[in-house]
């Protein structure tokens, strides 16, 4: 079955067809929800919520740019809800960005996993804008906006992202050569 029949068999709601679907994006969505999640647990949900939306609201999806791209984007949206519920009644966390230096920066050899993994501790708030901003290419105005926040605020938590990742980066023991 092609993009178009499968789409269209959904909007029917063919549980084959959704089946099909969920099979054939639920790698490349749960690999977007982990960018946005702290853990896999989360991710999994995530994901999970994600198809609901997704076949709850197909019929709204017009053949209209890319279907990944719709997809994506509730994946993306559902952990920007999550994130905005979580952060009603915390406060910013307190790091102490004194501590982070300007040290030139040297090669490290750090995995895609221990990237992700570095990615996945930052703080929250740090995380969404990070993933937003430096990910997924969007401008401090439009994550301002996505997030409910200031575009200093976007700003300002994306700087302390890259100091906090540039830290833990630094932190890592360099290979040594033999």
């Amino acid at each position: 079955m092609n993009q178009l029949e499968l789409i269209k068999a959904c909007k029917q709601k063919d549980r084959i067809a959704q089946k099909e679907l969920f099979q054939r994006h639920k790698d490349s969505l749960y690999l977007l929800s982990l960018k946005y999640c702290r853990n896999t647990k989360e991710a999994e949900d995530n994901l999970h919520d994600a198809f609901i939306t997704i076949f709850q609201t197909i019929q709204k999806y017009n053949g209209k740019g890319s279907f990944e791209g719709w997809m994506k984007r509730i994946t993306i949206n559902k952990a920007i809800d999550k994130f905005k519920h979580q952060i009603k009644n915390n406060a910013e966390p307190d790091i102490n960005l004194e501590s982070l230096n300007d040290q030139p920066e040297a090669w490290i050899d750090i995995t895609l996993d221990e990237l992700l993994a570095l990615i996945q501790n930052l703080p929250d708030q740090y995380r969404m804008v990070f993933n937003l901003y430096q990910l997924d290419g969007y401008s401090h105005k439009e994550v301002a906006k996505m997030l409910g926040i200031s575009e200093n605020t976007s700003k300002s938590n994306y700087h302390r992202a890259k100091n906090i990742l540039r830290k833990e980066i630094m932190q890592k023991p360099i290979p040594k050569s033999n």
